[in-house]
This record gives C-alpha cells, sequence and structure tokens, in this order.
C-alpha cells in the first residue's frame, strides 16, 4: 500500500493562445473545473498504475470538497484519512496555453488546516510500502509525516513543489527527493542538472530530476548515476505530468523493480498523461502503461 499526505484543490482551468503578461487581459477559448492538488494527483496516479493507495488529507464543507471526495473514491483510493474541515477547499487557478505550457495559482483553503497527521493517518502511514509527500500542505504536518514514517521504517518520496527551503529535519526523514529542473536549481542554487543531482544527494539517499522533454537524471549515495530519456510525444497539457510520474514511481518501486525499468514505468506515464487535458483526468491506467511500454 502506498499513503499519500497531500493537498486536495478543484482545478480551475482557463485554456488560452497564449497566456496574459501582468495587466494584460486576453480571451480563452475554453474553461473547466477538474479535480486536482498535487497530494490527490499523485494518489490518483498511483491507484491507476496499479496500487492500493490511502489518501491522507483534507477538504471544506463544500460543494468542491464533496466532488474531491467522490474522484478519489471512484479513483480507488481509500479515503477514510481525508477529513472535512469548516469553510472552503483548496483550488488552483490553472492557465493553460495552446503548447501545453501551464501557470497556476494556488489557494489553500482546507489544505492549510492540516497541521500534522492524526493517530489514524499514522497508523496508515507505518502499514505503508510508501509514502509521497508534497508541500502544499503546511510544512509542520509534512515534517510530522515524514517523521512518522521515518519511525515506522517507511520510505519517504518527497517531491519538493511549490518549492521553498526545505528544513533539515525534514530532508532527514526523505528517503527520495524528485524536483524538476527548475526546483533542483532553486533548491541547490545549481543550474546544471547533473551538478545540482550531485548537490541533492548530499542531503538525501536518492535524487531524480525530472527534465520534462529530455527525461529524467538519477542518483544515488550507492553510486549509481541513470538518464533515462523521455517519451516523444505532442503534449496537450503538462499540467499533471510531475505528479503521475512520481505516483507511478512509486508504485513501480513497490513492486520492486529496478531503478532503470521503475523510471521507464513512469516516463511513459507521464507521457500518456500530457496528451490528455486535466490532472486528474489525464493519468493512465496500469494496462495503458503497460501497452505503450510493449
Amino acid at each position: 500500500m502506498i499513503s499519500v499526505f497531500g493537498s486536495a484543490n478543484m482545478d480551475l482551468v482557463a485554456y488560452v493562445s497564449q497566456a496574459p503578461r501582468r495587466g494584460e487581459t486576453v480571451t480563452g477559448h475554453r474553461f473547466r473545473t477538474i479535480p486536482g492538488g498535487k497530494g490527490a494527483n499523485q494518489a490518483i496516479a498511483a491507484t491507476r498504475a496499479g496500487a492500493r493507495v490511502a489518501f491522507l488529507g483534507a477538504v471544506g464543507d463544500d460543494g468542491f470538497g464533496a466532488e474531491l471526495r467522490a474522484t478519489l473514491k471512484e479513483a480507488g483510493a481509500d479515503v477514510r484519512g481525508l477529513r472535512e474541515v469548516p469553510g472552503s477547499s483548496g483550488i488552483a487557478h490553472i492557465v493553460v496555453d495552446d503548447d501545453g505550457g501551464n501557470s497556476i495559482i494556488v489557494v489553500p483553503g482546507a489544505n492549510g488546516a492540516v497541521k500534522g497527521p492524526s493517530g489514524e493517518d499514522m497508523a496508515a502511514i507505518a502499514r505503508s510500502d510508501a509514502l509521497l509527500l508534497q508541500l502544499e500542505l503546511p510544512m509542520e504536518a509534512v515534517v510530522a509525516a515524514a517523521q512518522a514514517a521515518q519511525v515506522s521504517r517507511v520510505p519517504v518520496v518527497l517531491t519538493p513543489a511549490p518549492v521553498q527551503p526545505l528544513p533539515p529535519e525534514l530532508l532527514a526523514a526523505v528517503t527520495m527527493i524528485v524536483p524538476n529542473e527548475h526546483e533542483a536549481a532553486a533548491l541547490t542554487g545549481v543550474e546544471d542538472p547533473e551538478a545540482a543531482l550531485e548537490a541533492l544527494l548530499e542531503q538525501v539517499e536518492e535524487a531524480v530530476i525530472t527534465l520534462g522533454e529530455e527525461g529524467a537524471l538519477y542518483g544515488s549515495r550507492s553510486g549509481t548515476r541513470l538518464r533515462v530519456p523521455a517519451v516523444k510525444v505532442r503534449a496537450v497539457d503538462t499540467t499533471a505530468a510531475g505528479d503521475t510520474f512520481v505516483g507511478a514511481l512509486a508504485v513501480a518501486r513497490s513492486e520492486r523493480l529496478d531503478m532503470e525499468e521503475a523510471l521507464r514505468f513512469a516516463s511513459v506515464a507521464a507521457a500518456l498523461s500530457v496528451q490528455r487535458e486535466g490532472a486528474s483526468t489525464s493519468m493512465p491506467t496500469r494496462r495503458e502503461i503497460e501497452e505503450a511500454l510493449d
């Protein structure tokens, strides 16, 4: 089982030919509301890739909260750890341009009320093969969840987004960090991805840097270094590509695939997701991933 302690947001997605610059108004050609949030995205990605998943987080007592819960449950995730708090659910305002690029504003809502894992959350984490974390919950909550996993010897996979300074006590509990190249540069102060990888390995046991069309880099303190190419596709919407990659990677690792195979599995899943619109709506099933691998 994989546990995901993280955010659930309703994505408010506007599709435009070109994203507006500061002070500019543009006309969009479509609008959708799509369940998302980095935590919920990773939970759904992992579920569709073949894992049993427990989602731990919070939604508000509004209509978005009910829809987010229903979406996670329909995907197959265990939502007993998804608490309801007074007020609004988290939302993300997303602008997607015709090249598939995006810009995102996140308003935490109920996610901001999560101060740490409950007793039931910690029991779920202790039963897990891995814990997935992101940074859309308060840092104190992320640290507490990571430390709970560390006590139970459960591997912790951290997506450091939205990127921000990482406290030493969090890094001490993280098994693998998975930033994109921009996040890796922000965390290390190093622009070159290979040099950034080495800098990250001074802080954690394993690191994967996703490079978009250039694939992904992997390194471990044991000395392993891998570069896996991306699958060449035409991107329609890259919104949830990183979350799809992490969810699928966690599934592959939990199934004891070697790292190169796990990275290929995750890369194929991400490539399938960018060919579809939306976040949770874009994530491939296990059968689709396996067919694309063949």
